[in-house]
């Protein structure tokens, strides 16, 4: 028996062969397009929130720009956009930002990086467990 997948979009997919056996649930993320551009203005306001010293501030500023620009085209290219992302959420992380600000800015961070898909995972690791 022969089966033809073609391209499949969600959360989860399982092409299974034979049986398979899930025990303790299985969960997935959907984060639209819109729902990124919207983390990204909250970001960008609780970046603005935050005090950065002068330094982190520049470089925040610039990822968030870069950011912006990249997510502004028809069709946003992940693979530019992820690299940018970990690099802001690193920025905020050395600056304290993450733990001080908490919600502010990991809750965006998290959706922006869930939007990412696979991309994102390095800043959900880079992320305190707050979403």
């Amino acid at each position: 028996m022969t089966f033809n997948i073609g391209n499949q979009n969600a959360a989860n997919i399982n092409n299974v062969g034979r049986d398979q056996h899930i025990t303790g649930g299985q969960t997935g993320i959907v984060v639209t397009s819109e729902q990124a551009l919207q983390a990204l203005a909250e970001l960008r306001a609780g970046v603005k929130a935050t005090r950065l010293d002068p330094v982190a501030s520049i470089a925040a500023e610039k990822e968030l720009r870069d950011i912006e620009a990249d997510m502004s085209r028809p069709e946003p290219d992940r693979t530019r956009i992820a690299p940018k992302v970990e690099r802001l959420t690193r920025v905020l992380l050395a600056a304290g930002s993450l733990a001080s600000a908490g919600s502010a800015l990991v809750g965006p961070l998290g959706m922006l990086a869930h939007w990412l898909g696979a991309l994102g995972a390095p800043i959900l690791d880079l992320l305190p467990a707050l979403l």
